[in-house]
């Protein structure tokens, strides 16, 4: 859940509605409904192989190719992060500091990031928990958006075609990534079967979070004014009135460095350990070594539309990953698996 929460909740509404409207809600359901599918896809492959992605290419393909192919994905994740932490960056520079500089604050963020990896594993679970848990409160304060919220908006339902719910579906895989950490992470856990269920329980969460809030979001805004928020969530916290807080969002914003935190901690971790198990590297170096490739990387990416750009590729690759790949892998270990459970037994009839 902590991976899947991130920087796409504050402005994913809009990303959906502009292909499915208002029935876009629907598209939630059935992107949510899919990934529970993959949940499943992800855990009978880690306990075909009894061990994480690497594993498995090994297990499919052989030490040398498995390993190469493994490769790509520390650009994979390397990418997540550089997307996630440029985006939020530019939310604050935006709502809150407009001359707030890029680098030193991604240098002071990664600082804290390097403390928290170097602390282990278990230390990054922990602060994926109080990210989670902690800032959990802020969903009662969409509360007040529904006072001033018109639900007939929603209506008529199913107004959009299927095409158009399936192009809103892709649009939100961007926000749900995350749940695909488990081929990375399935060492670690201490009883991973029975872990399954707990998997499959954060999904339906998830989904039902996003569900709720793109409700309430389509019932404050018309699509026209919709069109025209980049950031939805923050919009609505504007309306937020109590007695010890005037700025409402500002309190939000701050918060989400919580909700970013476990997600950069995750990711880079994920990174340094794919380093380590392809090319026997101290994960600690592996650590260093993406800091700094993104420390001078993220001062490139300075623009609304290179920052659009990046998220744009990310989705994309976070798509084709998640709903393309994880599949096509899953039916050739099954496959394999069958292959070599026949070559065993005709072994031992020889």
């Amino acid at each position: 859940m902590s991976m899947q929460i991130g920087i796409g909740v504050l402005g994913y509404q809009r990303d959906i509605a502009k292909s499915a409207g208002y029935d876009a809600w629907i598209s939630i359901l059935f992107a949510g409904g899919c990934i529970h599918v993959l949940v499943w896809m992800i855990y009978k492959i880690a306990e075909t192989v009894d061990g994480d992605f690497v594993t498995a290419h090994t297990y499919l393909i052989g030490n040398f190719f498995g390993k190469a192919i493994s490769t790509i994905f520390i650009g994979y994740f390397f990418m997540y992060v550089l997307a996630i932490l440029r985006t939020f960056i530019e939310v604050i520079q935006v709502w809150m500091f407009p001359d707030l500089n890029t680098f030193w604050y991604s240098f002071a963020f990664m600082i804290l990031c390097i403390y928290i990896i170097f602390g282990g594993f278990r230390t990054v679970v922990g602060i994926a928990f109080f990210g989670l848990v902690l800032p959990a409160y802020l969903l009662l304060t969409f509360g007040f958006a529904v006072k001033f919220s018109n639900f007939y908006n929603l209506l008529p339902i199913w107004d959009a075609s299927v095409k158009e719910l399936l192009i809103s579906s892709y649009n939100m895989s961007l926000t749900f990534i995350g749940f695909e950490i488990v081929l990375f992470t399935y060492p670690f856990i201490k009883d991973p079967k029975k872990s399954q269920k707990w998997a499959h329980l954060a999904v339906f969460t998830t989904t039902l979070i996003y569900t709720v809030l793109a409700v309430i979001t389509f019932a404050y805004f018309s699509e026209e004014q919709l069109a025209m928020h980049i950031w939805p969530t923050l919009s609505m916290w504007k309306i937020v009135e109590m007695p010890f807080v005037e700025r409402f969002e500002y309190i939000g914003i701050a918060n989400w460095n919580l909700i970013m935190l476990p997600n950069v901690c995750i990711a880079i971790w994920i990174c340094s350990r794919l380093i380590k198990r392809i090319f026997n590297i101290k994960q600690k170096i592996g650590v260093f070594v993406i800091a700094s490739a993104l420390l001078i990387l993220i001062n490139f990416v300075d623009s609304r539309d290179q920052i659009s750009q990046l998220n744009d590729y990310f989705g994309k690759a976070g798509f084709i990953f998640t709903f393309i790949y994880i599949p096509l892998f899953f039916i050739a270990i099954m496959i394999a698996k069958r292959v070599k459970k026949k070559g065993k037994k005709k072994g031992k009839k020889k």
